[in-house]
């Protein structure tokens, strides 16, 4: 199993939850393995409270199970999953774009003009993490410039399980150019104006990445 290290960066609970959730979505855990408490503190060095926390959050999530008198096990990840996801966010993100257009102003723009320029550079070092990192930086400007908490809200829930799946999967990740000259598509449109081609944009996008996902996903399961 591969070994997580707790970093400091989130509240323990949220950092066993996010090994656990890795674990589940790339299949170290196997649908329907038990998933004990004791064993779980034990390996990460924590008590059983964060992650009895942990697996109360994952139950919520879906990606765990709980049974009286029995325990709690793991729900497994599918390719399915992975694409719904992606489809949901799809639909989502083209109405996003399509405000944040509406709603654009002049330090918006120039806050995705920063951002893409880092995304660039970090693109041409093949620093993949940071460009990652950027990548969401991008995108949350643009949830916040719809103005619209409820969209904001919903895509950054989805943006945590797409995370999740790129440190879980894409560590390697070797189409950084194509995945920044996506973005730099997405940016265009919004400094143009044109919400059909920021529509369309960010519709390829994210069919290209849940592709890229499915396909290093099925690969990891051989």
């Amino acid at each position: 199993m591969q070994k997580h290290i707790l970093t400091g960066e989130l509240s323990l609970t949220e950092e066993v939850a996010e090994i656990l959730r890795i674990r589940i979505i790339t299949g170290e855990y196997a649908m329907g393995e038990k998933l004990v408490e004791n064993k779980i503190a034990a390996e990460l060095k924590v008590s059983r409270t964060p992650v009895r926390d942990a697996f109360r959050q994952l139950v919520k999530e879906k990606l765990m199970e709980y049974t009286p008198n029995k325990g709690c096990f793991a729900r497994g990840f599918t390719a399915e999953d992975i694409r719904d996801i992606y489809a949901v966010r799809e639909a989502v993100e083209q109405l996003a774009v399509e405000w944040a257009i509406n709603k654009r102003t002049e330090e918006s723009l120039a806050l995705l003009k920063e951002q893409i320029e880092v995304m660039g550079l970090y693109t041409a070092k093949k620093m993949n993490e940071k460009l990652f990192t950027a990548n969401d930086a991008f995108n949350n400007t643009i949830y916040q410039m719809t103005e619209s908490r409820f969209i904001v809200q919903a895509l950054q829930t989805y943006q945590e399980y797409i995370q999740s799946v790129r440190r879980g999967i894409l560590a390697g990740e070797e189409t950084l150019q194509e995945i920044f000259e996506e973005h730099f598509r997405i940016y265009e449109a919004i400094t143009a104006g044109d919400v059909e081609r920021a529509r369309e944009a960010v519709r390829k996008h994210l069919r290209k990445s849940a592709n890229r996902v499915v396909s290093r996903w099925r690969e990891m399961k051989r």
